[in-house]
């Protein structure tokens, strides 16, 4: 499968306008974490959830860069705390996403080592957004049992509802007691998430169509979260 991570460069300025350019960068700076549902696994970057996202929040206007994405096809929530181990941030960040599991679910791990994980992963998010939970964002993980894939894969589909769910409601639970936002899009995977127009060629991934309702079901949110200290 094709994969991809996603790095920024910060550029060096000169002492004298160093502060000036840190604080208007660190006002938009955007982080999104996750796995192939961020990087978007068979779209262009500009049709990932996390840039369409970025450009409602524009046509509203409110300030944001591109997001700086830290994700790729297959990660686990320890893939994506290893990769996070390894990557250069550079924050506090404005806003900060985070949309991972499906990989641990597929694999058929525990929800318990999910809950663990994830709660690590959750944190680490909140200080990358300067201690700031109303600047973090946790988007449910998709059913990707209702696609073209998840039919054709000889798995039982009800069951993988059932497991996405549990760990959905995991990632909710561990989202409130850290005072984090959780914006369910799994129920907008299953509307339809089936149709030829909602996934790309290879059957499983959504469609630039499908992450633009993601997108919009952020956006307000992301707008509340942006525009209130």
């Amino acid at each position: 499968m094709w994969r991809s991570l996603i790095a920024v460069i910060v550029p060096i300025v000169v002492p004298a306008i160093a502060a000036a350019a840190t604080a208007s960068t660190d006002a938009s700076r955007f982080l999104g974490l996750g796995d192939s549902y961020t990087i978007g696994e068979g779209v262009a970057a500009n049709e990932r959830w996390p840039t369409q996202l970025a450009a409602l929040l524009h046509a509203h206007g409110v300030a944001i860069d591109a997001p700086e994405i830290v994700a790729r096809t297959g990660w686990t929530t320890d893939e994506l705390a290893a990769a996070m181990d390894a990557h250069t941030f550079h924050p506090p960040y404005a806003l900060v996403t985070l949309l991972i599991g499906v990989n641990n679910q597929y694999r058929g791990r525990a929800v318990e080592n999910y809950r663990s994980e994830f709660h690590a992963l959750l944190e680490r998010a909140i200080a990358l957004a300067g201690n700031r939970p109303q600047r973090v964002i946790v988007v449910s993980i998709p059913d990707w049992g209702v696609t073209r894939f998840g039919h054709a894969s000889g798995r039982d589909v009800a069951q993988i509802a059932l497991e996405i769910d549990t760990y959905n409601l995991a990632a909710a639970e561990i989202a409130k007691a850290l005072r984090v936002h959780f914006i369910d899009v799994t129920a907008a995977s299953r509307d339809g998430g089936e149709r030829a127009d909602m996934l790309v060629v290879d059957g499983l991934h959504p469609s630039a169509a499908m992450y633009r309702r993601w997108a919009e079901l952020v956006l307000p949110q992301a707008q509340a979260a942006l525009t209130t200290r």
